[in-house]
């Protein structure tokens, strides 16, 4: 469940006038203006705020973007609010948490800031970004806080709803309003020109309390998700660890024993080493990666020309549950002599062993099974290729290796260098993987395979 969606589709209803019933009894919305309008005139009279410039023309039926309900109104949000930035604060005055007197939180373009000393705003307000990534995102504020200059103030002149106002205005999408530039900008100017549909204020009322009740009950979906969510890990994890272990199918005495398949990868004579998994299954045996693949570095794609284009797979296009993306993949140059070396082939894994300033992703394993293409890699990563498909099958090999991964193992093989954590590859290779007779290893696939299977399932209603 798309629960981001859902909310958007909520939003959309309620400022149709489709959300609630209308009442015919409601003093219609032409009224509130009209009592907007007089509010608005008194605090100028007062000195409390400056007339606003001319918003544009009145609006006609004709112009509007959609049909609202007979006893609403169109109006531009400036006939409506009034809208003032706030001020500038320097950054060293702001605290990232409340601590001695900067009690007062801090708004900017991008939401809270922090905490400070003083406050500029006292009441309840909807607050709208007007600069930076989330130029447009609505907040509401209410008691003492500060605004500083990339936020704006909206006044409801204690004669709308302020919650409806926070919810209308996030429903009318103001980023679409910014400038297209490297640092998006709303102007004031721009926000109050908007058109926007007013409702009664009684039908203001009902529709927060309809869009909050609705709010409730999605976000109770979503976090009951979140938890279903871990305790589908939790499963995933448990499964591998059965799987890696001889629980999770029977064991056939007819099965070659693991030993006489290492014995086929030349010139090794492998000894059967059961010490690192505890008491495997009869016919189990263990062996390191290195001994059970053969290792390159992916390429490095600054060189100079000459180069010919092929798909460079990047160690961002690992998606979370551990597949391999092909949609985004970047087409880069590289050398044609280069790239033959390293050319994936069906059943390759593609180990991330650089991770940039985050640790957690180095180690995670992706299996290419792609038959078709023209893929490499970079140099972020590296290909292990099974030496003998007869002895290890690939996609046993990727559930290990996935089962090492998830449980930490390679969190104590990394260096960090300049900011960038990088796996310390013959630690890495001296891990130790459980080899199951060949026949164990494909019914353990079909296994984890089919529960996958309904896993992505329940996943999918989420």
């Amino acid at each position: 469940m798309n629960t981001k969606l859902l909310k958007q589709k909520i939003l959309d209803l309620a400022i149709r006038g489709k959300l609630v019933p209308q009442d015919p009894n409601d003093e219609p919305a032409s009224e509130l203006h009209k009592r907007i309008r007089a509010e608005k005139e008194k605090l100028i009279a007062e000195g409390k705020i400056k007339r606003s410039k001319k918003t544009g023309d009145k609006p006609h039926y004709e112009n509007m973007p959609f049909e609202i309900p007979s006893n609403w109104e169109w109006v531009r949000i400036g006939d409506v609010f009034s809208m003032q930035a706030g001020k500038n604060i320097s950054a060293i005055d702001i605290s990232s948490e409340k601590v001695g007197n900067s009690i007062y939180p801090c708004y900017g373009g991008n939401g809270l800031r922090g905490y400070v000393k003083t406050f500029n705003n006292d009441g309840a307000f909807p607050i709208i970004g007007r600069q930076g990534a989330l130029c447009g995102n609505v907040n509401i504020v209410e008691g003492k806080f500060y605004a500083t200059e990339h936020a704006v103030v909206t006044n409801c002149y204690n004669v709308s709803d302020v919650h409806w106002a926070f919810y209308f205005l996030i429903a009318l999408n103001l980023n679409q309003y910014a400038t297209a530039t490297a640092q998006p900008g709303l102007a004031v100017s721009n926000i109050l020109s908007v058109l926007m549909p007013l409702p009664p204020y009684c039908e203001q009322i009902r529709i927060v309390s309809a869009i909050e009740h609705m709010f409730a009950l999605i976000d109770s979906i979503e976090n009951e998700g979140q938890r279903l969510q871990k305790a589908i890990n939790l499963a995933k994890s448990k499964i591998l660890d059965l799987a890696i272990h001889g629980k999770l199918v029977s064991q056939d005495p007819n099965d070659e024993p693991a030993s006489e398949l290492l014995k086929r990868i030349a010139p090794y004579r492998i000894p059967c080493d059961t010490s690192h998994y505890g008491n495997l299954p009869k016919g189990w045996c263990s062996a390191t990666i290195k001994q059970l693949c053969d290792v390159m570095g992916g390429l490095w794609t600054g060189k100079k020309p000459p180069y010919v284009n092929v798909g460079v797979i990047r160690n961002t296009n690992f998606s979370k549950d551990f597949k391999l993306d092909l949609t985004n993949v970047a087409y880069l140059d590289v050398e044609r002599h280069q790239y033959e070396k390293r050319k994936l082939q069906y059943g390759d894994l593609i180990l991330e062993k650089s991770g940039g300033s985050d640790k957690q992703p180095v180690g995670r394993v992706i299996l290419y099974d792609n038959e078709e293409g023209d893929f490499s890699y970079s140099n972020f990563t590296s290909r292990l290729r099974i030496k003998a498909p007869s002895v290890i099958i690939p996609q046993f090999l990727f559930y290990a290796l996935l089962y090492a991964y998830l449980n930490g193992e390679t969190q104590s093989m990394q260096k960090q260098t300049t900011g960038i954590h990088n796996l310390i590859m013959d630690k890495y290779l001296s891990v130790s993987v459980p080899v199951p007779p060949i026949n164990e290893q494909n019914r353990i696939v079909q296994k984890i395979q089919k529960i996958e299977g309904k896993i992505r399932e329940i996943s999918a209603e989420l």
